[in-house]
């Protein structure tokens, strides 16, 4: 297969207490130099990289492929949030969350995608579009990457077909956002997305703090399955 192609670096220019810094050599490039994909299913793969390392050991390291996905925190006047309460198989529970889905339509960017998601998922559309979060989910194991956005101005649409089998078991509730605050602090929402979406929203609507762009990049989103796959449905092989 294809090795996949190493991202470019990031660093946050934080300066570390004296006592807590430490000097490793930022210089290695840790080059893939073989990969296997063991595991191609449709939402995620996994596949084996051999990397090497700084010490010049090569080790393996094991890598879920994820398609990238974006998730809304949509907040209407009276700063309540619109939530979906959904089964979750790897728990084996209905958890609370922000509506969200895969990027899994090729060439789609993440604005569309999310549209397109707030749509499905809550009946909603927005007027104001913002940025709030990029997160990595899982980045010891999985490259999965999540674009957060900041939806307001909101009004009623007719839901879009979805034929996902846990969305016919899925509900809808405004969640007034000191609420949906109190029930993250207390271990009631643990969707790690929302948990974000919610604390970053109730930032920028109580605290004052910025948000960014639509149309800012979005370096962490992952391309490994999308560059295997013809489109336009990415989820098939």
């Amino acid at each position: 297969m294809d090795l996949p192609e190493p991202m470019a670096p990031r660093l946050l220019q934080t300066q570390l207490p004296l006592r807590s810094r430490r000097t490793p050599n930022m210089s290695h490039n840790f080059e893939v130099v073989d990969s296997t994909l063991l595991v191609d299913a449709p939402v995620i793969a996994l596949r084996r990289d051999e990397v090497l390392m700084p010490g010049g050991r090569v080790a393996s390291r094991e890598v879920v492929e994820n398609l990238g996905a974006v998730a809304v925190v949509a907040v209407d006047e009276n700063e309540r949030v619109a939530m979906v309460y959904q089964y979750r198989r790897p728990l084996g529970t209905r958890l609370w969350e922000l509506p969200a889905g895969l990027l899994d339509i090729k060439g789609e960017d993440e604005l569309t995608g999310a549209k397109r998601e707030l749509q499905e998922e809550a009946g909603l559309q927005a007027k104001r579009w913002e940025v709030l979060s990029d997160i990595a989910t899982s980045p010891g194991f999985s490259e999965e990457a999540v674009r957060i956005f900041l939806a307001r101005d909101l009004s009623m649409v007719d839901k879009l077909h979805d034929t996902g089998d846990e969305e016919q078991d899925m509900t809808f509730a405004w969640v007034d956002l000191d609420e949906a605050v109190n029930r993250v602090l207390a271990g009631e929402i643990v969707n790690s997305i929302a948990c974000v979406g919610i604390l970053a929203t109730y930032a920028v609507l109580r605290g004052g703090r910025a948000t960014r762009s639509t149309d800012v990049p979005f370096p962490l989103r992952p391309t490994s399955m999308a560059k295997r796959r013809p489109g336009p449905d990415l989820k098939k092989k």
